[in-house]
């Protein structure tokens, strides 16, 4: 065996200083001279300039973005830091209350036991436990699908897709409203790309015409398009793809676990369950809360992601405790629809109420429910104020969402009461008042 001293000291200038580094200090020493050589300043060059010239102009704009700090779990009531007490929380993705719930907490502690802290491995080398293969099972028969692959986070199953499947004979064809993730997944790849028209099912078909001559054409769409709560018309969008000979890809993010009759999603809903070809979809939202993301569909396609999706290849595989978790939830999930239709409740009694109180509420019956206030500093100062009043919202506008149209994005959730409710329509309308943005 060769010694490790001569390991590091081959054939790099960079391995002997790791070396000596390694020799001269050890333990809480080297964590100290580490942090005393931190640079806490940009250095002067051009790059600074330009970078600081962005941040001031984000800032004068409303639209610089300010990170709070929650110092509890995420739950209906959070603590923030640098507030006394509690604050409710209408902004998380939390909508079926999961993010801490017993038995989620309970399964991640016991598959911590059981199956370790993580793999420190990607899925094909060393990286695969027992649990992940009956994940992706349960993840299956939830979509009634016949496979599925697990990822860290959609967003890179959103990135490995696209590229993996299509080559430049295809053509991809997107609403124009697709989360930035289905955006950057299609910018990866070679396929001929084309958008129509938000939710526009004659322009669509148009496009669809109009690549009559690709190899594979795929029509890709959100199922809840985040930032509005619309619902894409998913049997018209089905019905247009079988008479083109096209596939259809959907995003289930803000869809997964609780739309549809019993949280199937938005095929569900929309009567096409089972007929979706490939869907996208996270654990990080309604589905526990976490981390995680997956593809599901058939298994040609879930074979060749295995094969060629690089963030699949080349990531980490999903932590045991999350696994574990996720388990736990998909099991609670099949025994009742308690969680789901107390979000449906919350959500239609919410906009009932906020539209009677004067606020411009985005019509719909998805609980994101988007307050509409058109002026990015308006709504920034708005969140401000009403997280004074004890309610957490974040405002939104460019780029997230198109210029001139920022507001407040509420989020229900399962958690919160009918109290809570009322706690938050009540602080929305006293600031819509002091802001003049309430309407007759």
């Amino acid at each position: 065996m060769v010694p490790s001293s001569s390991l590091l000291r081959r054939g790099t200038t960079l391995l002997p200083c790791l070396y000596r580094g390694l020799s001269t200090k050890r333990g809480s020493d080297a964590v100290v001279a580490a942090a005393q050589v931190q640079r806490t300043e940009p250095p002067d060059d051009g790059l600074a300039s330009v970078l600081a010239a962005q941040v001031a102009e984000m800032r004068s704009a409303g639209t610089y973005k300010q990170e709070r700090v929650i110092t509890s779990p995420q739950e209906a009531a959070i603590r923030v830091a640098g507030r006394s007490g509690e604050v409710l929380n209408f902004c998380a993705n939390n909508y079926l209350g999961l993010s801490n719930h017993p038995t989620l907490v309970a399964a991640a502690q016991e598959a911590l036991a059981t199956h370790g802290f993580g793999l420190s491995s990607v899925r094909f080398i060393c990286g695969t436990q027992d649990s992940h293969k009956a994940l992706e099972t349960k993840i299956s028969e939830f979509h009634g699908t016949a496979d599925t692959i697990l990822y860290p986070s959609c967003f890179d199953a959103n990135a490995g897709l696209f590229e993996a499947i299509l080559t430049a004979e295809d053509a991809v064809i997107s609403d124009s409203l697709n989360h930035a993730s289905i955006i950057d997944g299609i910018r990866l790849c070679k396929a001929q790309r084309h958008r129509y028209t938000h939710m526009d099912m004659a322009d669509l078909e148009e496009k669809l015409k109009a690549t009559s001559h690709a190899r594979v054409r795929l029509v890709a769409t959100d199922g809840v398009f985040s930032m509005d709560g619309d619902i894409a018309p998913l049997a018209e969008i089905c019905r247009l793809a079988k008479k083109h000979d096209a596939l259809v890809f959907v995003d289930e993010c803000h869809a997964s676990g609780f739309v549809g009759p019993t949280g199937r999603g938005t095929d569900e809903l929309c009567g096409v369950y089972g007929q979706v070809d490939i869907i996208n979809s996270t654990l990080g939202k309604a589905l526990g809360g976490a981390t995680g993301g997956y593809t599901t569909g058939r298994a040609d396609v879930v074979e060749v992601l295995r094969q060629k999706s690089r963030p699949y290849l080349f990531s980490n595989t999903l932590a045991p405790p999350v696994v574990g978790a996720s388990l736990a939830m998909f099991d609670l999930l099949s025994t009742s629809t308690e969680l789901r239709d107390k979000l449906e409740d919350n959500t239609l009694y919410f906009r009932e109420k906020m539209t009677a109180a004067g606020l411009n509420v985005r019509p719909g019956t998805h609980p994101i429910v988007p307050i509409m206030l058109g002026d990015a500093k308006l709504a920034s100062d708005m969140a401000a104020m009403l997280l004074e009043e004890g309610v957490y919202v974040i405002g939104f506008s460019y780029p997230v969402v198109p210029k001139g149209q920022a507001r407040i994005r509420v989020q229900i959730s399962a958690a919160h009461t009918r109290e809570h409710l009322d706690f938050a329509i009540a602080a929305f309308r006293k600031v819509g008042a002091q802001l003049g943005v309430l309407q007759d």
